[in-house]
């Protein structure tokens, strides 16, 4: 198979989707590599004879007057109109006009079972749509980890990862021993940038947190390693890589109940809440900074995850 990925930009950059792709491609293995193409505008003009055409769902938008296209699959997340803090009639909008376009693409790929669910809901051919699920490093590390508790939280500061209920439950348990390091993108979303920082300074939690901004894969693999609880409160998950990371380091999460999430973190391996539950995550929290926090990181150390090799073949089988 002679793959053409088209996703706007550079592939190296640090989210989720973009990490998806940057993995399962580097674990291609046999036969030709796929080509990586960074402007949807042009990707036709470069596109080889026989090659298949693997669009990824934040590149669709601009194909959308051209399709159908022969040879044509699409790479789903999350749909875009289920992105937090879209005005009702705009999310509306995005879902009927990326339904309509994925009624004209042959075969459909999703990184979970509930994006599965959601593309139906949406009226897409169920027939066409197979799952593919992130993997992961497979690395993980060790039980005992020393020190000053350290929470992690991996995710771009956008409103749907929901950084300000991370920290109003943070300043409930400010009387318990911890840091908190966010890692992920700053300059996305610049406006929700601001609204975290303002948070922080509001709720006098400067000397504990630490805004990291984007890390390279080495980087937030001892990001992963050094910490002691996962938290991150996102009220839409396309499948949740960051979530999946954590237990696979044996990192018992707080987290909320939305999207794919709790499809990825088993209730023994983590605490769920409701989404902007700020009282509830600090319960959470409060639980696994306790003597919990030993028996949810036993059973995350129990949770089997597949590698990247293997998803690169799940994902050349669903594109055959």
């Amino acid at each position: 198979m002679r793959l053409r990925l088209v996703i706007p930009g550079s592939i190296d950059q640090a989210t989720g989707g973009y990490r998806y792709a940057k993995r399962i491609l580097g674990a291609w293995g046999d036969g030709p590599l796929p080509i990586v193409d960074g402007e949807p505008a042009t990707c036709l003009a470069r596109r080889r004879a026989g090659e298949t055409l693997l669009i990824d769902g934040l590149a669709l938008p601009a194909l959308y007057d051209r399709l159908p296209l022969p040879d044509c699959a699409a790479l789903i997340h999350h749909p875009l109109g289920l992105e937090t803090g879209l005005a009702p009639a705009r999310a509306r909008a995005l879902l009927a006009a990326e339904a309509a376009a994925l009624g004209k693409v042959a075969r459909i790929v999703t990184t979970s079972e509930p994006t599965r669910r959601d593309l139906i809901a949406m009226g897409v051919d169920a027939a066409k749509i197979r799952v593919v699920e992130p993997g992961t490093q497979g690395a993980r590390a060790a039980c005992a980890r020393r020190g000053l508790p350290r929470i992690l939280c991996v995710a771009t500061l956008t409103p749907r990862k929901d950084h300000p209920t991370l920290l109003r439950a943070l300043a409930r348990v400010r009387g318990a021993r911890w840091r908190a390091v966010f890692v992920g993108p700053l300059d996305r979303d610049p406006a929700q940038t601001r609204k975290v920082r303002a948070t922080i300074a509001a709720l006098r939690l400067g000397r504990r947190i630490v805004l990291a901004g984007e890390r390279g894969e080495a980087d937030l693999a001892r990001a992963y390693a050094r910490a002691h609880i996962f938290a991150l409160p996102s009220r839409h998950e396309g499948y949740g890589m960051a979530f999946a990371e954590a237990l696979a380091h044996r990192l018992p999460v707080a987290g909320v109940a939305a999207g794919a999430v709790p499809s990825v973190v088993p209730r023994k391996a983590g605490i769920l809440v409701r989404p902007g539950d700020a009282r509830a995550l600090a319960r959470a929290l409060a639980a696994l900074l306790g003597p919990a926090k030993r028996r949810y990181a036993a059973n995350a150390a129990r949770l089997r995850f597949p590698d990247w090799a293997e998803q690169a073949r799940a994902l050349r089988a669903a594109l055959a």
